[in-house]
């Protein structure tokens, strides 16, 4: 990779090649784009921002559900010293929620959003910023006068400020400046011996580091041909990633966790629609906890295809480091640590057992750090460990930002006196390299995303649901699941039919604003405290855990047992609903009136029935509208009018 001062110098180097990107946007709906026309692109749409009276060190808020577009805008800002500001649009009210946090924390920031998003926000949310101010697609079209980059933006100006996604926390910005971000795509182009004739394929998001600066920035700063799909269409067609893999000779690619499984559940027992994955090096795993089963299975199932063992690359990085943190060697197979469980505290020398063991956890092996990046393990007292010993995971290097973007309270509670970065993540160092055993404080974590429970007990008390205090959120992650099972323990001390009710808003609440879906809602007679006050929620997981609850959970299942309907008594379109409800999620009882969201469904289970229903009738509804019609019922009705 050529040495860049900024990601400006990258753009106009891979403008003078042959390479481009491709977008995908569904299945025989695709388009390419050089390197050289991006760079003209990008010049035009400056010349629009300019014209509009953005200026260099505004910011521009890219809440944008449009790939093509996101990327020319973003470039644009770059080349005009404008600081580009990424946020997922998302479908809940907490993607909107969390967007006026955003623009409420920035100094002169614009916001890049489609006249559909702009409707679905509040009054409150919509006067944070002036008119003038908000910028629609059809506005950034060309006006007929190119851009004037600017001259002095330095490597130590921020080129984009990340905030932290996927969870309902007060969003914190991660601040990364042209030299972190560069130091860091050379550590990874370095780890992975990247070339020009390497392809790569990502259906990351773009408001995510691993979409934008995994598979956009480093395959531009290293002029390699990259494929780009739009989360959304992985959501709903999973298969169309490893096809176009396929199709592409794709040579690298990537997924969390949960992208693996939701692939292989939506491959099932069906031969996937792939002539060969030989041409594919490295599948970076990372983002989130890697599962050991989770790989094997994936490997397993596609190893006909051509998939080599070899290619699976465990990864650890974050937003925090300008991405990658420790990359394992990828010439090597992946490897793995059996431990007994009860050896991970902080201070604890880790104890290797079999897998046999009734307390065997297996863990990945995430590598060494990359070049420009350091590792430490510390005890909480920030005291250098020795390898084998686990404790607190901190970085420092060109990489790691500087601070978060106007907080003062994070950057004094995860910077050290001597500049080190805590990751808030625990694990150790082992001969092969850095092991991530978990999170330091209590963040649930499911489908990719952390959700801090203190921020998940405010929402239900927002709405009414408990007080303060009496509401407690949880997770706990049974061996063989790859997401954290949430748990909420109320203080009720009534009769459990009056606490019905109860059970079905807090599953209707978090799962619309949040799109997590809840385990169990517990009654509690006590909620346990330390003597400040402090609440002690590993005591009632404990108690859930020892099977405390166990009669309460027996007869909430009795009484919210549903009767089955017969498709007799169902008209066509209900009959066809109720038979996508139940191939989608096979668990859960369903009624003609049972509330999608009481009961529970997950945002990736959402998105695959509005798919099949999609399929069925083409058109005819949006994702969103499923969220203003909760029920077979309801969506049958607004099916029949709309095909009416």
């Amino acid at each position: 990779m050529q040495t860049f001062t900024l990601l400006s110098d990258a753009l106009e180097l891979a403008a003078k090649g042959t390479h481009h990107i491709g977008y995908i946007e569904a299945q025989g709906k695709e388009h390419t784009l050089s390197y050289t026309q991006l760079h003209s692109d990008a010049t035009d749409a400056l010349g629009t921002l300019q014209a509009k009276g953005v200026q260099q060190g505004d910011e521009v808020v890219l809440f944008i559900n449009n790939n093509p577009l996101f990327i020319k805008i973003f470039w644009a800002c770059l080349l005009g010293g404008i600081v580009p500001v990424p946020v997922a649009v998302g479908i809940s009210a907490e993607h909107r929620s969390k967007l006026g946090k955003i623009l409420t924390k920035l100094e002169s920031p614009w916001l890049l959003i489609d006249d559909k998003d702009l409707g679905r926000l509040s009054d409150n949310q919509n006067t944070l910023l002036a008119t003038e101010r908000i910028l629609s697609p059809q506005a950034v079209e060309y006006v007929g006068e190119p851009g004037v980059p600017a001259t002095s933006v330095t490597a130590n100006d921020t080129a984009f400020i990340q905030f932290s996604s996927g969870s309902t926390s007060d969003p914190k910005g991660v601040v990364l400046t042209h030299s972190n971000l560069l130091t860091n795509i050379n550590g990874i182009s370095n780890a992975v011996d990247l070339v020009e004739d390497d392809i790569s394929l990502s259906w990351m998001p773009l408001t995510h580091d691993m979409g934008l600066i995994g598979f956009h920035l480093t395959m531009l700063c290293s002029s390699v041909t990259h494929y780009i799909m739009p989360t959304e269409v992985f959501s709903r067609r999973p298969l169309l990633w490893l096809e176009m893999a396929s199709k592409k000779s794709a040579t690298m690619t990537c997924s969390p966790n949960f992208g693996y499984k939701h692939y292989l559940r939506a491959l099932g027992d069906k031969e996937p629609k792939i002539d060969s994955l030989a041409s594919l090096r490295l599948i970076f795993n990372g983002a989130e906890p890697i599962s050991v089963d989770l790989i094997e299975q994936f490997l397993n199932r596609l190893a006909p295809y051509g998939l080599r063992p070899e290619s699976m690359n465990t990864v650890y990085g974050l937003a925090e480091a300008s991405l990658a943190v420790a990359f394992p060697s990828h010439a090597e197979l992946w490897k793995q640590l059996t431990v007994d469980r009860r050896s991970l505290g902080v201070g604890d020398s880790i104890k290797q057992v079999q897998g046999s063991s009734q307390h065997a956890v297996s863990f990945v092996i995430e590598g060494q750090a990359v070049d420009g990046c350091k590792i430490r393990i510390t005890d909480h007292d920030n005291q250098l460990l020795a390898n084998g010993i686990v404790g607190r995971i901190q970085i420092s290097g060109g990489n790691v930002m500087s601070g978060y973007y106007k907080d003062e309270q994070s950057n004094a509670t995860s910077i050290t006196a001597d500049g080190w970065v805590d990751t808030g993540d625990l694990g150790f160092m082992s001969e092969h390299g850095l092991v991530v055993t978990g999170r330091n404080k209590e963040i649930i974590f499911a489908q990719g995303l952390n959700y801090y429970p203190h921020d998940l007990e405010a929402l239900l008390i927002e709405n009414g649901v408990s007080e303060l205090g009496k509401v407690i959120a949880t997770g706990y992650r049974p061996v063989s699941q790859d997401d954290d099972e949430v748990i909420l323990f109320i203080l009720f001390r009534k009769d459990i039919d009056e606490f019905l009710p109860i059970v079905s808003d807090c599953r209707r609440i978090l799962n619309e604003q949040t799109g997590l879906a809840v385990t169990h809602v517990i009654p509690v007679r006590r909620v346990p405290k330390t003597t400040s006050g402090k609440v002690q929620r590993r005591l009632l997981l404990n108690d859930y855990l020892a099977g405390e609850h166990g009669e309460y959970l027996q007869r909430y299942q009795e009484l919210t047992n549903v009767e089955t309907v017969s498709s007799a008594e169902l008209d066509p379109i209900e009959a066809k609903l109720m038979g996508i409800v139940n191939q989608v999620i096979p668990d859960i009882a369903f009624s003609l009136d049972t509330n999608f969201f009481d009961a529970g469904i997950s945002s990736l289970a959402l998105a695959e029935i509005h798919q099949k229903i999609d399929d069925q009738w083409p058109g005819k509804i949006d994702i969103v509208d499923l969220f203003d019609h909760q029920t077979i019922s309801d969506v049958a009705s607004f099916i029949e009018n709309a095909t009416d």
